[in-house]
């Protein structure tokens, strides 16, 4: 709740996610229909899958550019994080954004990303 308020409060345009979330998200949804098997549990699991798509219509998805593929070589010899967070690391540093995840500890390590937690 204290995420979506924060949000919210902000411009739209000054919002946005990463392809690489979008990713992370879609398999995950697509894993959920894989194993539905009833009617029931497939019409919820498209339902579900097909929010997901119209959320990521309509906020800014900042892609996997040149400069953040600069920016993730440079991390991997520097940082010993997950692969797809290293990626959003890259991005956000090559777009001078912040990143707000729970997940300080590991987006941390990355040297001159911004990282807020907007959980607490």
């Amino acid at each position: 709740m204290r995420v979506q308020r924060r949000m919210l409060s902000l411009d739209p345009s000054d919002v946005g996610t990463t392809i690489i979330t979008y990713e992370e998200q879609s398999r995950g949804w697509l894993s959920v229909v894989s194993r539905a098997k009833s009617a029931t549990e497939q019409i919820e699991a498209y339902g579900r899958l097909e929010n997901h798509l119209d959320y990521f219509r309509r906020v800014v998805v900042h892609g996997f550019t040149a400069p953040a593929a600069v920016e993730f070589q440079r991390l991997r010899k520097l940082v010993r994080i997950g692969t797809m967070d290293l990626r959003i690391a890259a991005i956000a540093l090559a777009l001078d954004a912040t990143v707000v995840s729970r997940n300080r500890r590991d987006f941390e390590k990355a040297p001159g990303l911004m990282v807020e937690d907007w959980s607490k």
